[in-house]
């Protein structure tokens, strides 16, 4: 197994240019968050506590151990940002505006569209292409940036 490091490493090659950069600062937690909304569109016929659970719950309880087995820090990071997630989809649901299931296809469909032209511009293939797992990698590389700035080790 690939530790934390040569995952970020080999994702770091094909993110080189500033634009591409930018853009996945925009639309990687775009597409987690999309993601995590999809997920939480689909209801559990039970709930704990009186908290009626959903997917996206199950699923990022499975991504943060994930996260775990890579890093005894970078996992931390991880979990808050899938939390705020969490609240999102939350807030979404409940503001009303538009069902947080049409709300995330647009989120995903845009975000995508912005990863592809990050791509076209740095003239290198999205990693994923190359490794399914780097769909879990890109998020984890922007927070050990936000981690390196705080002085934190991965």
């Amino acid at each position: 197994m690939k530790t934390i490091h040569q995952w970020l490493g080999e994702y770091g090659e094909s993110h080189q240019d500033h634009t591409n950069k930018t853009i996945h600062w925009i639309c990687v937690p775009s597409i987690f968050f999309s993601i995590t909304g999809l997920l939480y569109s689909i209801k559990l016929p039970f709930a704990i506590s009186g908290i009626t659970l959903n997917v996206a719950m199950l699923v990022m309880v499975l991504a943060v151990l994930y996260y775990l087995s890579l890093s005894r820090t970078l996992w931390i990071g991880m979990l808050l940002f899938a939390l705020f997630c969490l609240w999102l989809c939350y807030l979404v649901e409940q503001s009303g505006i538009m069902p947080l299931w049409l709300f995330c296809v647009i989120v995903f469909v845009l975000a995508w569209i912005g990863q592809f032209y990050g791509h076209k511009v740095e003239g290198k293939k999205p990693s994923f292409f190359k490794d399914i797992q780097f769909l879990m990698i890109g998020p984890a590389w922007l927070m050990s940036f936000i981690y390196k700035r705080l002085g934190i080790g991965i």
